[in-house]
């Protein structure tokens, strides 16, 4: 049974992840499954990621409907459902160090490519694998949300093209992560209270309103900077996070 104290505690990360993806589109979802992944196993912890994005990304995509770029986003789509189908043969959950490290290491490899092989996702093709390869990372790894913001980082798109179209992407990728992981989730989910369950979808709509506010003041300069800056930061913490659980023997 999980306590009231970590309910309430989940519920104010919630608000504060959905605040920040409100402005860099997923850096959010970072803080939130690492606050998760304290409290609950993996499989509980994905499922309750996954709900709350839903509800935030549901709401950001609406918010910034008239600037989603409809070619990427239907592509990456089908890239995603192609993996899902391919995956819905192999009941797997990672441990709570693969996934640490599975999506703090992918974005410095990315990052690493020379910049004339950078992961485009406006480019041809470069939609569809980038919904396939990061529907793959959360179903084997847990998170791909850093892979997804390297894609974008390196397309011509502005700030508010980037935040909508990753919304509707990651909306569609939530709702399969949801069908895919609960059924492995197991009574741990069953036993969170409507209340927190209603309150975990206040507070992800409240940050996801509040963003606009700074997004607006942005530049597009500014808001790839700070982007990258944020993946850089939370990649090298679930790297070392990762590696102190397998130092521990707590990686399961």
């Amino acid at each position: 049974m999980i306590s009231t104290g970590v309910l309430v505690l989940i519920s104010l990360t919630g608000l504060l992840s959905s605040f920040v993806s409100g402005i860099f589109g997923m850096a959010g979802g970072q803080i939130f499954l690492a606050v998760l992944l304290l409290f609950l196993p993996v499989a509980p912890a994905l499922v309750v990621f996954a709900a709350v994005q839903v509800a935030s990304g549901a709401w950001r995509a609406f918010l910034w409907r008239d600037h989603i770029h409809w070619p990427v986003t239907w592509r990456y789509i089908v890239g995603s459902l192609v993996v899902w189908g391919a995956m819905t043969y192999v009941s797997f959950v990672p441990g709570k160090a693969m996934v640490y490290l599975g999506i703090g290491l992918m974005p410095f490899l990315a990052f690493a490519l020379p910049k004339k092989l950078a992961p485009d996702v406006t480019r041809r093709g470069m939609a569809f694998v980038c919904g396939a390869l990061v529907m793959l990372l959360q179903l084997v790894v847990g998170q791909g949300g850093n892979i997804l913001d390297v894609f974008f980082q390196a397309s011509p798109l502005d700030r508010k093209k980037v935040v909508a179209t990753k919304a509707l992407t990651q909306l569609v990728s939530q709702v399969i992560r949801i069908i895919y992981f609960g059924a492995l989730a197991g009574d741990v989910v069953a036993s969170i209270p409507y209340w927190a369950w209603l309150a975990f979808l206040v507070t992800a709509i409240a940050g996801t309103s509040l963003a606009p506010l700074v997004l607006n003041r942005m530049t597009d300069a500014g808001f790839r900077k700070w982007t990258k800056v944020i993946i850089a930061c939370f990649s090298a913490l679930y790297v070392a996070r990762g590696l102190w659980l397998l130092w521990t023997g707590q990686g399961a």
